[in-house]
């Protein structure tokens, strides 16, 4: 069957019907369209090849587990410290989630405030710059004095580093409208907010969607960099603080643990703003709509 048929004339209302394009459905395996497995079956056949080779490297090597544990060892060291390790990355994702709500927060209404006012955009831009060209290590120590609280220096170094991609991604979609449709806008009397409204917010929602991708891995960095910068003990302490414990006593299998679980979440954050952009530009932007070839 091709993938694009033609159905008969239809004779019996004594009228010709025009033709109607028919077009063939993929089959789907386990619920999946059948073009969507080799994307998630290329990567896990690498995946399990690699640690298969890791494994076999470290027992043929007779590797000591104080320098590089197998990943069987590190699936066992999971399982077995999984309460530890499940509550302080919690910790962790809530210092994430709470960094990458206030870059969103912050950042759209000053790329908003910015395409309005372009003096205000030469007065604060440079310095939106400068925090973001600042390597977070330096300044998280005079950060943790200054807030004079933990949770919140932790924020505020997540934030940082989250902030500037949502920035400059949604300051780039507002002024990438078309100027022809502005032009019609003013045309037909509409305000500078209407304006922004019904025309430019739409056309900067993939390059918001772009940003907001970047910053929600951004935002998991900026936390652990953070917590590693400040060091925390205790039973409210995130995953970074876990891998410096394990450090010093040598439990390597517990630091592979925590950085796993740490890739995972990052991982998973991805893959939910890439869905959350998925359903939000699936129906009407080319860069998310199905095509036959």
């Amino acid at each position: 069957m091709t993938a694009l048929e033609t159905q008969p004339h239809s004779h019996a209302s004594g009228t010709d019907s025009e033709a109607r394009p028919v077009f063939a459905t993929e089959p789907r395996v386990l619920g999946l369209p059948a073009s969507a497995w080799p994307r998630i079956l290329a990567p896990l056949v690498i995946g399990v090849m690699a640690l298969g080779l890791w494994e076999f490297a470290v027992w043929w090597n007779a590797i000591p587990q104080y320098i590089l544990p197998g990943p069987i060892l590190i699936g066992q060291t999971l399982i077995a410290d999984w309460g530890t390790l499940s509550s302080s990355l919690w910790i962790t994702l809530k210092i994430t989630f709470m960094a990458l709500a206030a870059a969103v927060i912050v950042g759209v209404t000053l790329a908003v405030l910015f395409t309005q006012s372009k003096w205000l955009e030469m007065s604060l831009l440079p310095y939106a710059v400068i925090l973001q060209v600042t390597p977070i290590v330096a300044i998280a120590p005079l950060i943790i004095i200054w807030a004079g609280d933990i949770n919140l220096s932790l924020l505020i170094c997540a934030w940082i580093v989250a902030f500037f991609p949502i920035l400059s991604n949604t300051i780039l979609g507002l002024n990438s409208a078309d100027h022809n449709l502005i032009n019609l806008f003013q045309l037909y009397g509409a305000t500078r907010w209407q304006t922004m409204r019904y025309l430019k917010l739409p056309a900067a929602l993939p390059y918001f969607l772009a940003g907001l991708k970047i910053s929600g891995g951004l935002a998991l960095i900026g936390a652990v960099v953070a917590e590693f910068v400040a060091g925390t003990g205790g039973s409210a302490s995130g995953l970074a603080y876990r891998i410096l414990e394990a450090g010093y006593q040598l439990k390597i299998p517990r630091v592979f643990a925590a950085l796993i679980m740490i890739s995972l979440s990052g991982i998973a954050i991805f893959l939910a703003t890439s869905w959350i952009s998925h359903l939000l530009l699936r129906r009407w932007h080319e860069s998310a709509l199905k095509r036959e070839n």
